[in-house]
């Protein structure tokens, strides 16, 4: 009976698996020129390509969307040879091209996507984890509507305030780790995750800079605390020195009247 349930749980996890594995496109995807972080307003550009096209479907459709505003899709289609063979611009947030693979006698065996536009404004500011938006997101979608995931980019995005108070935070953090500085330093630093939650960024880069001041201080004292428990060592250490010598003398002297 124990065996047959063992079969049966078995059985049902490689069910589960197979449509796991089969609702995993195969189309790869590679991407160029993608940032780290930009700042709100400035306009970034990234350029994707998508091989292996009908590894599951012969007819499909690239979906793409983006948190980009002022956004301009260029999505470029090329033969085997590497030749350019069709090239379309689209705008807006979102777009849908076609790949097919009976398209006539250029079939189109790789395409590009450029991404162009503007780096979208904070809706919410939040130091841990930081502030995202989607660079670009990437479907297949199927006809009838089911779709599966292609590829998806966050990028981190700031303002020149708000990129000010982060690394005054993180250098904050970095040396309260470095001087195991005590609760004062790390209570200072909460105060300043907090105001740069809520968006008080000159009051962030106050409390941070404080913290660190206290770190800073915490471990003069704790350097200064040792040196003073060094040098009581050392004077209890030089006592003991003085008074073996005292009473190594007081019986060499015992021993000389003796004599």
């Amino acid at each position: 009976m124990n065996l047959s349930r063992y079969s049966s749980a078995v059985i049902a996890a490689l069910v589960v698996l197979s449509i796991a594995v089969g609702a995993v496109a195969a189309v790869e995807t590679a991407s160029d020129g993608v940032p780290q972080e930009s700042e709100v307003g400035t306009e970034v550009t990234a350029t994707y390509t998508f091989t292996e096209l009908y590894t599951d479907y012969e007819s499909w459709t690239l979906n793409g969307q983006t948190n980009l505003t002022g956004v301009t899709w260029t999505v470029t289609k090329y033969n085997q040879a590497g030749n350019q063979i069709d090239q379309q611009s689209y705008d807006g947030g979102e777009f849908d091209a076609s790949i097919d693979i009976d398209s006539g006698s250029a079939e189109t065996n790789s395409v590009t996507v450029e991404v162009r536009g503007t780096t979208p404004e904070i809706e919410s500011y939040q130091f841990e984890p930081e502030e995202t938006y989607t660079l670009a997101q990437f479907r297949l979608v199927r006809s009838g509507g089911t779709s599966q995931a292609l590829s998806s980019t966050s990028v981190h995005h700031f303002t020149p305030d708000s990129q000010e108070a982060r690394e005054a935070i993180e250098t904050a953090q970095q040396t309260i780790e470095e001087t195991n500085a005590g609760n004062e330093a790390q209570t200072t630093l909460e105060n300043a995750i907090e105001a740069y939650n809520n968006e008080e960024f000159g009051s962030a880069v106050t409390f941070a800079n404080n913290a660190e001041q206290q770190a800073r201080q915490d471990e003069s004292t704790e350097n200064r605390n040792q040196l003073i428990l060094y040098a009581v060592a050392g004077l209890v250490v030089i006592g003991l020195l003085v008074g073996g010598v005292a009473y190594w003398r007081s019986q060499q002297d015992s021993y000389d009247k003796l004599g």
